[in-house]
């Protein structure tokens, strides 16, 4: 496991201020130019609860996710094989080195929002800008489950201080050393590649593909879409913005549309944050429109709309007309009711209130639903004979510690509690010969059923899935234990044991977002009036 998720106040290095620092950019309004005023220029940062306008969460994923996913029909392969020619492609991965997180089936796609202000469409928003290169303040990690019927979108704070990895200067190819930075400069600095390997080495998440789009891309979509819906809870007047609408519902498009995603003080509560659960509302409805059957079954319209996105995109080489027709195809079930977004939780940074450090334990935790998201349904074979569901509070587990780490029974028998099996004893396992080298599922030799009630223990076992053994081990030692999870109905099928080995891989965290961030989940149900 990298050292690199953990950042304490204490190892915070001095960092110049000039690091990706992004001024305020708004956008003017439907099809005309984007006001030439200091608004759109790049100034000083105002703090990540202040922070200065930018294309973020909504508009980027709009165009990224919906591009991946919504042709997944029968005429999809030809759609991509005529837009394929306008899509830019980087080799990346012989950057990111071997020692990287293991593969668990789920997709998980690494979102940049380019602030590149290069062509005639980009170049409206800062011209002066023009020949610096690109910057980012959006980094995005587009979770799809194993089953491709559920995703979580992470929205990384652009302001977080965070330990970068060893990356390559972008224009110098000189080696950049590794320390701690602001997370965005990774990007700035080292491109592509040093944001992928940052972000691997902070989550231990594998990623499977990149995806970069810019200004020019968000606006195409929402107009090849022929426009979003947006509610408003008031008359918005914000002259900066140029953003000039009533209260309630309207069907924007073009400028518009960008100068809504990108407003800040005139909506909500004026900070980042809350631009940021606006934006994500935003996404549910472009995803609804994508995924129409409107859209999908008219191949003139679908061939329009990825043209429009498509011109303003830079992916991975993997990611080539055959991989994207795949994850389309395998996709089709995932619609806007299956996507949450969240921010990695964070708080200001004691050092400098102009940044902010990850809140721990509770970003851990996100990642690590995320790396546990391996199951895929499997399809019963056609003449299989149905098993009687066996629900974990009905499953009597004993845990026993066969290594010489101290406390892991308790530690494991914890996490099986909080998932509802009824945890009655834990113990020492560990032969004095040393440890026990294999993790095992046992149940009692008499017992006919133990073993089905063995295998629900085994299903939220991390690592490849245990084949439960009959026949009971004495421990050295047992205690009983006391669950702080309340039992409703005591248990009274067969006792399953599970003994701890050197292999133990974990155990295995429900694949939803944990309690503690439900308040900061955004998906379909969420009042679209913010």
């Amino acid at each position: 496991m990298s050292d690199h998720r953990h950042v304490t106040v204490k190892d915070r290095r001095t960092e110049p201020a000039g690091h990706g620092r992004r001024g305020s950019r708004r956008a003017g309004g439907d099809g005309g130019q984007p006001p030439n005023d200091p608004a759109y220029d790049d100034g000083p940062s105002r703090g990540p609860g202040r922070r200065p306008g930018g294309l973020s969460t909504g508009g980027w994923v709009s165009v990224a996710m919906t591009c991946v996913l919504v042709a997944g029909t029968l005429g999809a392969y030809k759609v991509y094989r005529d837009i394929d020619g306008n899509i830019t492609r980087q080799n990346v991965e012989e950057k990111l080195g071997a020692d990287r997180p293991p593969e668990t089936g789920a997709l998980n796609v690494l979102i940049v929002g380019s602030d590149s202000r290069e062509g005639a469409d980009n170049k409206k928003y800062g011209q002066h800008m023009q020949g610096q290169g690109e910057r980012t303040d959006t980094i995005m990690l587009l979770h799809i489950a194993p089953d491709r019927d559920k995703a979580t979108l992470l929205s990384f704070p652009r302001d977080s201080m965070v330990q970068v990895p060893e990356c390559e200067n972008l224009k110098t190819k000189a080696t950049i050393p590794s320390g701690i930075r602001m997370i965005n400069s990774t990007f700035n600095d080292g491109g592509i590649a040093c944001t992928w390997k940052t972000i691997e080495e902070l989550t231990q998440i594998h990623i499977n593909h990149f995806v970069k789009v810019d200004f020019s891309g968000f606006k195409g979509i929402v107009d090849a879409l022929g426009g979003i819906e947006i509610c408003l809870p008031k008359d918005v007047s914000d002259k900066k913005a140029k953003l000039e609408l009533t209260k309630g519902k309207h069907l924007v498009k073009g400028e518009t549309a960008l100068a809504y995603v990108r407003a800040r003080y005139s909506l909500g509560d004026g900070s980042d944050l809350d631009r940021i659960k606006r934006q994500q509302v935003f996404i549910n409805q472009v995803v609804q429109k994508a995924t129409s059957s409107g859209l999908l079954t008219d191949i003139g319209k679908l061939s329009g709309f990825l043209e429009a996105v498509t011109s303003s995109m830079t992916v991975d080489s993997k990611l080539d007309v055959a991989r994207m027709v795949e994850i389309a195809q395998s996709a089709k079930s995932l619609t806007a009711k299956g996507l949450q977004g969240v921010t990695i939780p964070w708080m200001l940074d004691p050092t400098d209130t102009n940044r902010v450090i990850w809140r721990q334990p509770a970003a851990n935790e996100l990642f690590e639903t995320i790396r546990n998201d391996t199951e895929v349904t499997a399809s019963p074979a056609p003449n299989a004979s149905a098993k009687p569901t066996i629900k974990h509070e009905q499953v009597q587990v004993q845990v026993f510690n066969g290594t010489d780490k101290y406390g892991l029974a308790k530690e494991v028998a914890a996490k099986l509690a909080a998932q509802g099996f009824r945890v009655t004893q834990v113990g020492n396992a560990r032969p004095a010969t040393g440890n026990v080298p294999t993790t095992a599922l046992r149940y009692g030799k008499k017992d006919a059923e133990g073993a089905d009630y063995a295998d629900a223990v085994a299903a939220r076992l991390s690592g490849d899935k245990l084949t439960p053994i009959a026949g009971k081990m004495k421990p050295a030692s047992v205690e009983n234990y006391v669950s702080t999870i309340p039992v409703t109905e005591p248990p009274d099928g067969p006792i399953i044991q599970l003994i701890i080995g050197d292999d133990w891989k974990g155990v295995r965290v429900p694949t939803k977002i944990p309690d503690s961030l439900k308040g900061d989940i955004i998906d379909s149900k969420t009042n679209p009036c913010l």
